[in-house]
Formats: structure tokens, C-alpha cells, sequence
């Protein structure tokens, strides 16, 4: 099984060196590339007022986020959440220099790096010259916009989970989040066993089709100029 967390954040400003702070994270739980329904999201209380064109971007202010948990409150449910899977972010310097502020705070480890998978990496590479903003993305994959009025960190993880799975070229790059299922992959491979499908099965008749027998000849004779034809082997 292949646990994958697709993470974003919102925050007070651009710059952790300048005490700013996150003020939501939301993370979206994929297992071998399909959504568990399992999700990690808090609203967090920074502690201080957003830039205003931060806060014009995420649409949470001060007064809104002054009762909610702070970083500290959940960081030990953070790091249990995310135990050693791989972590997805769409410009992962960014939302990683604020997480890891974050623990350092709390007198915590930093994120394992090498655990991150970046998105905007894989989509410059992919998409050479080109916008690979995480909006710009979802456009060109059809992605539904629709509801994103303002940013917000669930909300945008689970946009990015659909823009990774289309990078990577993935088993099912239209998510459904509505449910809290898992898909069972070994009952799938077992509904696609060939071994079983064709077990005590009764050969299908073969439909007798007109052949000219000048072009039968023509076609036997073909076989035997090629090399190595597998047709002498079968009928060896």
C-alpha cells in the first residue's frame, strides 16, 4: 500500500522569517493513488493580525480565528497524522518553511525533505515555459473551480490531489471526496483475474468466414519467409 498526503496551508503572510504564521492546514489521505475519505484540517489561532493582502486571498480573520487551537495544540496529532508517508505540496519551500517554523517552536523535528514530492517541479517539467500555478493547472485538466471563491487549505489540497494524480498520470485523476470508503484493491484484482474469467468457460464457436483460397496460399506462403516466425513454433 502507497499512503501519499496531499498538503496545503493558508497564512497570515509570505515570509515565516518575518513572523508570520500559518492559519489553517488541510491534508487529504490517498492510498495507492485513491482518496480514503480520511482528511487532517484545522483552523489555527496565529497569535497575531494576516497582511491584508493575505487575508484577502484566504478570507480569515483575526476575530474569526481567535478561539481556534493553536500550531502547538496540534502538532503532536500533526506528526502522528503524517507518520513517515510521502507528502505532496504544490511549492513545497513555501508551505515546508512555515510547518517546520512551526515545530521548531515546539521545540519538534523538521519534516523529513526527502519524504516531499513537489507538484510544481514535476509540472515545470512538465509544461516547459508555461503557468504552473495550481490554478492554472487545474484549468488545463478541466478541474472544477467553481467553489473556490477564496483559498483554503482543504479545499486546495484536494485540488491538488486531482493535478497530482494528472501529472503522474494516474489510475483516477477525478476524485470523489464525498465518500469515506477505501476502494478494496484485492477484491478489484480478483474482479479482473484473468486466470478466473476464462476458468470453466466453454470456447466460443468460431464464425466460419468466406476465404479465397488463392489469398490463403498467398498468406502461407508469407509466413514461411519470415525469421524467427512464431507461427513455426506454434505449429511446431
Amino acid at each position: 500500500m502507497v499512503r501519499e498526503l496531499i498538503l496545503d496551508t493558508e497564512t497570515t503572510g509570505l515570509d515565516y522569517e518575518q513572523g508570520h504564521r500559518i492559519v489553517e492546514i488541510g491534508i487529504v489521505e490517498l492510498e495507492n493513488h485513491l482518496p480514503t475519505g480520511s482528511c487532517f484540517h484545522y483552523y489555527l489561532n496565529p497569535e497575531r493580525d494576516s497582511d491584508k493582502k493575505a487575508q484577502e486571498v484566504h478570507g480569515l480573520s483575526r476575530e474569526f480565528l481567535s478561539d481556534k487551537p493553536k500550531f502547538s495544540d496540534i502538532a503532536e496529532e500533526f506528526i502522528d497524522y503524517i507518520s513517515d508517508s510521502r507528502i505532496v505540496i504544490h511549492n513545497a519551500p513555501f508551505d515546508l518553511g512555515f510547518i517546520n517554523a512551526e515545530l521548531i517552536r515546539c521545540e519538534m523535528k523538521r519534516l523529513n525533505e526527502d519524504m516531499i514530492i513537489d507538484t510544481l517541479i514535476l509540472a515545470k517539467k512538465k509544461f516547459l515555459g508555461q503557468s504552473v500555478s495550481l490554478d492554472s493547472l487545474c484549468r488545463r485538466f478541466n478541474i472544477d473551480l467553481s467553489e473556490r471563491d477564496v483559498h483554503g487549505a482543504l479545499k486546495d489540497a484536494k485540488l491538488l490531489a486531482s493535478v497530482y494524480l494528472e501529472l503522474i498520470g494516474g489510475r483516477q485523476s477525478k476524485l470523489d471526496f464525498g465518500t469515506t470508503n477505501k476502494i478494496n484493491l484485492e477484491e478489484e484484482d480478483r474482479m479482473f483475474n484473468l486466470d478466473d474469467f476464462y476458468k470453466n468457460r466453454s470456447l466460443r464457436n468460431i464464425n466460419h468466414l468466406g476465404i479465397n483460397d488463392e489469398d490463403y496460399k498467398m498468406h502461407l506462403k508469407s509466413i514461411q519467409t519470415i525469421n524467427n516466425s512464431i507461427w513455426k513454433k506454434i505449429n511446431s
